[in-house]
């Protein structure tokens, strides 16, 4: 990459050059990609972009809160609550690469409502290097790029970080200004919670994940890992108390990283991982039991579908 500053300077005069006098909504979700995106947008034409997060349902704990508080500078800022139209949509769906496609699709149609209604030509995204190969080489379809549509109604999308790995995207975040909860932020899935939940994705189900996620981001804290998480897997036979219960699988994974094209397991403590079990286990009645991937990328994924 160019120098951060350069960078920066560069990307709004793209921006400014693609967009025009046109006005443009951008998929704002809270991640760092995105982040920096909507700010370079937003820095660069300002009232012409309007930034749209989407409440799917499928955030982490507190995220749509956070986006409300984070970037209420911007004025023109949308929270779109789409929980029930989400759910609707992935009821029965159980094949991973069809679950980020009906996810995508669902972003799109958001954008669309709000880009008829603010009369925008332009769609903004945060997409990333990674995001790319790994759409282009076959190895999973992010939602803003593998993900959408063949036909989408606008005139063009603008990807002012596409050429940059997420280090590099965190040096953009930091000379923006942005605060740490956003420049440091460990990285979150497009599709959110879906591609936590292996087979179809109920409210349940997103409940359980969201809530075991949360207990792991804090309890991993100081191991400063480049993702960790909480997945459910499926069911398994488990005893609460003098019952025997049939509840969730919750598969707990934290990985050490560059840039996310390769990973490899933490080895984390005995006490840690007891401590982790203990409260997800405790904090919700409807886990069983919970497991600790110790597999590498490659051959594993980071994310679980």
């Amino acid at each position: 990459m160019v120098e951060t500053e350069e960078f920066i300077a560069e990307a709004k005069a793209e921006i400014r050059e693609a967009i025009g006098d046109a006005n443009a909504v951008i998929a704002l979700s809270g991640g760092v990609d995105s982040s920096v995106a909507a700010t370079l947008a937003y820095e660069a034409v300002g009232d012409q972009l309007t930034p749209v997060y989407v409440d799917t349902g499928l955030m982490r704990k507190g995220e749509t809160d956070e986006i409300r508080d984070t970037f209420s500078f911007m004025e023109s800022l949308r929270v779109i609550e789409a929980q029930d139209r989400f759910f609707d949509r992935l009821e029965g769906v159980t094949d991973p690469e069809e679950k980020r496609h009906v996810i995508g699709e669902g972003f799109i149609d958001e954008f669309e409502t709000v880009a008829r209604d603010v009369d925008a030509d332009f769609l903004v995204q945060g997409t990333i290097y990674p995001d790319r190969i790994e759409s282009e080489g076959n190895i999973k379809s992010h939602h803003n790029v593998g993900g959408l549509p063949e036909v989408v109604d606008f005139e063009g999308i603008v990807e002012p970080v596409r050429d940059l790995y997420k280090d590099e995207v965190r040096e953009v975040a930091r000379a923006l200004g942005l605060e740490e909860i956003i420049s440091e932020r460990m990285p979150f899935p497009g599709p959110g919670l879906a591609v936590r939940i292996v087979g179809e994705v109920t409210p349940e189900k997103a409940a359980v994940a969201r809530e075991a996620t949360h207990v792991v981001e804090e309890e991993l804290e100081e191991y400063d890992p480049w993702q960790a998480f909480a997945a459910v897997l499926g069911k398994a036979t488990g005893v609460k108390g003098d019952n025997r219960v049939h509840g969730w699988v919750v598969a707990v994974r934290s990985v050490e990283s560059r840039d996310g094209m390769t990973a490899r397991a933490q080895e984390l403590d005995w006490g840690t991982l007891q401590r982790i079990q203990s409260r997800i286990t405790g904090e919700n009645e409807n886990v069983a039991r919970v497991v600790y991937d110790v597999t590498h990328k490659p051959p594993a994924t980071i994310e679980y579908e």
